[in-house]
């Protein structure tokens, strides 16, 4: 037996007045409307009446809360899992339109397509895959929900679609606490859907690698 269906939830709104690649950096917590669109994430899905047999989430504080809500309506405690944390980034702890513009940095720019700023896509994709095969097979039904980041989301899409990894990060589609589908149809992962349940306007999407 294994899991039905693989949800891919992306965290809220994260308070972060500065405006800073945060990255990996700890303390970045949801803002106050990031708890609300993570609430909306979690009642979209519970919406679907579908039974969550498993939570995961990364490690970092925003995808820990963004997981709060899902543990409330579905009564299940998160599992914890590293595979599923934002990637590493040199630009961390910093504001990005600044930092591009000194040219001691532009060499970390040269090869997008890795990239060459951070973490390979191609390893981010595979330890994605790992993280959700695992929770796939040790989910006995029911579906899956995975608490994550947008790139760790948009790479898993792109490798799912068999699309190439390079891309401009400004065009992903990866809301804040969207949530994007999966089915396992033999040996591979199939995309079924994507939604937006916690769009609000005036919402502040900086700070992801």
């Amino acid at each position: 037996m294994s899991a039905d269906r693989l949800h891919l939830v992306r965290h809220g709104e994260v308070h972060n007045p500065d405006h800073v690649l945060y990255g990996r950096l700890p303390n970045f917590r949801l803002s106050a409307d990031g708890r609300v669109m993570a609430r909306r994430a979690a009642e979209y899905v519970h919406g679907l009446g579908r039974p969550v047999g498993a939570l995961v989430c990364s490690p970092l504080q925003r995808t820990r809360e963004s997981a709060e809500p899902f543990t409330e309506l579905f009564g299940i405690e998160p599992r914890v899992d590293e595979r599923v944390i934002e990637p590493t980034n040199v630009f961390e702890g910093r504001r990005m339109s600044r930092a591009l513009r000194n040219p001691l940095n532009w060499r970390h720019l040269v090869r997008p397509s890795v990239p060459s700023w951070g973490e390979p896509y191609a390893q981010v994709a595979a330890r994605m895959d790992d993280a959700m095969t695992e929770a796939w097979n040790l989910t006995a039904a029911g579906d899956v929900v995975v608490v994550s980041h947008q790139l760790p989301i948009w790479v898993t899409h792109l490798a799912v679609a068999g699309l190439p990894f390079r891309h401009d990060p400004r065009s992903r589609r990866c809301g804040l606490s969207s949530v994007t589908s999966f089915e396992r149809r033999g040996e591979r992962w199939v995309e079924i859907d994507y939604v937006e349940p916690a769009s609000l306007s005036g919402a502040v999407d900086v700070g992801a690698v």
